[in-house]
């Protein structure tokens, strides 16, 4: 099967049964549907960007200067868009970024999340900031590939702690996120005041782990305000320096990733600290107003440290095209964040599975007509700047 046969599957049963899709297939309007079912509060957290929203914006509009150059007659009737990256074998170049407090899309969170990406093989990618435990999201997703974000924490415990759990339940590579040593400036929730983790939501890998309650005076029951301040205390690390990833190789025996580099020098400075892989990320515009887009950084980065390391893309993918775009140009894998958190928000782990297949079949039919058999054969040819 090639994945844009789930276009025909829709199609037959919209004529036959009368059945149409209970989400839109209209990717980049997800964000509209979904909006309508969200909480105020969840609506903030999840759409709102930092400051003015420029990078956000800016982001989109970076895949808007790209445009896709189709070329006829080199096509095929089967196409095969699998790779292995970083060891990890995938059916195409997609993973789930790290998105924290799923709950607030859906009551199951990243448990519906990791389901609904095992279903296809699509490797998941779960938060230092999640709703759900380490164990419990190995449990739900069974043996389909994981890997595991990292957010610094300044107990040093706490950090071997999450890391020693994280080999044991299966994560097989590790991604230090960068860009949120301090939280960025979100006006959307500073004008509710709301910040969930402060009502312990968002903070389950801690709420478990065993270095972090060896800190508490009294259990997360009998005090939660104190078990909320003690994560406070250890998430902001603004201190954080390349002197310390050697630390980091020291203590995880797997593939490291560091998520949220934007620029040639520091794409050059990982590289000359022997990490294995980057991500091309400003984290979808929520840390920095006014920075620079993902996409606009991607080609140069490539061409300075493509040889070296695995690339990685995020910030700003919305559709099948946009996801060819990014590896046009460069990039090994796209990492997808807000559309799947929609899919969650509209139908738990069936709106998950939808916005994958639907992202899968947009990507195959946009390779495949535009004179692709794969993902691999996507380069700098294949599309041109407008």
């Amino acid at each position: 099967m090639n994945f844009s046969d789930h276009q025909i599957g829709i199609y037959a049963q919209g004529m036959f049964t009368d059945r149409t899709p209970k989400i839109t297939t209209d990717l980049a309007n997800l964000e509209d549907q979904a909006a309508a079912t969200l909480s105020p509060e969840a609506l903030g957290y999840i759409v709102a960007s930092a400051g003015s929203g420029s990078t956000a914006r800016a982001n989109r509009a970076a895949f808007e200067q790209w445009r896709i150059a189709p070329r006829m007659l080199r096509g095929s009737a089967e196409r095969d868009h699998s790779c292995t990256v970083l060891g990890t074998t995938m059916p195409a170049p997609l993973l789930i970024a790290p998105v924290g407090i799923q709950t607030l899309a859906h009551p199951e969170g990243e448990l519906a999340t990791v389901r609904a990406a095992a279903a296809l093989g699509v490797p998941y990618i779960h938060s230092t900031q999640a709703s759900h435990s380490f164990e419990q999201v190995a449990e739900a997703g069974g043996d389909a590939p994981r890997w595991y974000q990292l957010y610094w924490p300044t107990d040093q415990s706490v950090l071997l702690s999450f890391l020693q759990r994280a080999k044991n339940t299966g994560f097989t590579t590790l991604v230090l996120t960068l860009d949120t040593t301090l939280l960025g400036w979100r006006p959307a929730d500073l004008n509710r005041g709301y910040l969930p983790f402060l009502a312990n939501l968002g903070i389950e890998n801690y709420l478990t782990d065993p270095a972090f309650l060896a800190g508490l005076d009294e259990s997360v029951e009998a005090n939660p305000v104190a078990a909320a301040m003690h994560w406070a205390q250890m998430f902001p690390n603004p201190g954080l320096s390349w002197s310390q990833l050697a630390f980091l190789r020291e203590n995880w025996d797997g593939p490291i990733v560091l998520k949220g580099i934007c620029t040639v020098g520091d794409a050059r400075l990982a590289a000359e600290h022997g990490v294995d892989g980057i991500v091309v990320s400003n984290h979808g515009g929520r840390q920095i107003d006014g920075a620079r887009a993902s996409l606009d950084a991607l080609p140069e980065i490539v061409d300075a440290v493509g040889d070296q390391l695995t690339v990685l893309f995020d910030s700003g993918v919305r559709t099948g095209a946009d996801m060819a775009k990014a590896l046009a140009l460069g990039a090994d894998a796209v990492l997808l964040g807000r559309p799947f958190l929609y899919g969650l928000a509209l139908d738990g782990q069936a709106g998950v599975d939808h916005v994958l297949r639907c992202i899968l079949a947009e990507f195959d039919l946009v390779t495949s007509l535009s004179g692709h058999t794969g993902a691999a054969e996507l380069s700098r040819e294949s599309v041109i700047r407008s």
